[in-house]
């Protein structure tokens, strides 16, 4: 199995990345190969400057990079090899088996889109993210590779997220919730209403319309929404935990008492902080595109890309491609009938 790996991709790119790929190496089995694609001189000097071993990481040289504020739609067209480009020609020529980025969210969505395609029947792609819960997670998604959607393509990402969560997450018969303003199913946006009676219609298990606040409760294991809602309700729940974790740090260290009671509490603060890390999760799939491909945060660690490549090896173990595909097709089948 080789992994190929966006060099160029991030904030902090491409230090971080030869970072986490060295230290994903040591957990890897040995027959996994990691592939770096990128500026080859950038990447060298990155492995010489810390003295890495070369024997598991290969190079791909690519040219070019992709900027995290350039237009998706100019580096389709414009940056043809760019690290993004390369990488993912190598995933659909089978020269390897996945493909990471941190880099150009946008970038990454239209250059699988046109170099990979989409799984039959898919009509948009979700990007699918692992939100931990009291009851052990649950996959959000989208959470930004559409912005608008219609209501077919909700109840897709319903269908991709549920074979998500019962073949790599081992969740059984998954509950799929649609996240709205309201319990009710007159609640939210047209698109919401019907996209509503379409999974009430479907073979999910459909569990009906959540609000916000029941995606930590555990009472789902795929909450759908459209890529704007996702993002913004990701991003705000990153910044909520880094938040009140910064405030108890704070209060603990405000008295004698306080520090005190921070070293007794100091095991807990830390299995938290973790447990809400999304460097602990790696990368997010990309679902619906006919190759494994998963994006990474933009300003990701070394530990996060890590954690990213252990992700994908994991996701490639669990190819859900046929599962997609063979459940849209009795979907559609279902409705023909209907009709």
């Amino acid at each position: 199995m080789k992994i190929a790996l966006d060099a160029m991709g991030g904030d902090r790119a491409p230090g971080v990345i030869v970072d986490g790929a060295f230290a994903a190496t040591k957990e890897l089995p040995q027959e996994v190969g990691i592939v770096l694609v990128g500026i080859t001189e950038a990447i060298q000097a990155e492995i010489k400057a810390r003295g890495i071993s070369e024997d598991r990481l290969e190079i791909v040289h690519a040219s070019e990079s992709v900027g995290m504020e350039e237009q998706p739609s100019q580096a389709l067209r414009k940056k043809k090899d760019s690290s993004i480009a390369v990488g993912l020609r190598l995933l659909r020529d089978g020269k390897v088996d996945g493909f990471i980025s941190a880099g150009n969210t946008g970038a990454v969505v239209a250059n699988a889109l046109f170099i990979l395609g989409r799984i039959s029947g898919v009509k948009r792609p979700a990007i699918a993210t692992y939100i931990p819960t009291q009851a052990g997670g649950c996959i959000l998604l989208d959470v930004g590779a559409n912005i608008d959607c219609r209501p077919e393509h909700l109840l897709q990402y319903g269908i991709m997220g549920a074979c998500y969560a019962s073949e790599v997450l081992g969740r059984n018969n998954p509950r799929v919730g649609l996240l709205n303003v309201g319990e009710e199913s007159s609640k939210g946006t047209q698109a919401v209403r019907d996209a509503y009676k379409l999974m009430a219609a479907s073979d999910l298990n459909f569990v009906g319309n959540l609000e916000g606040r029941d995606i930590f409760t555990g009472s789902v294991d795929v909450a759908v929404c459209d890529g704007f809602v996702g993002n913004v309700l990701l991003k705000f729940a990153e910044s909520v935990i880094s938040m009140v974790y910064a405030v108890m740090r704070d209060a603990l260290k405000s008295s004698l008492r306080g520090r005190f009671g921070g070293l007794v509490l100091k095991p807990a603060f830390r299995e938290l902080k973790s447990r809400f890390d999304y460097a602990e999760y790696g990368s997010a799939p990309l679902l619906g595109v006919d190759g494994v491909c998963t994006i990474a945060h933009g300003s990701s660690s070394g530990r996060a890309i890590k954690n990213a490549i252990l992700s994908t090896h994991n996701y490639i173990n669990h190819d859900i491609r046929d599962a997609i595909r063979e459940r849209l097709a009795k979907y559609e089948a279902r409705s023909s009938q209907k009709a």
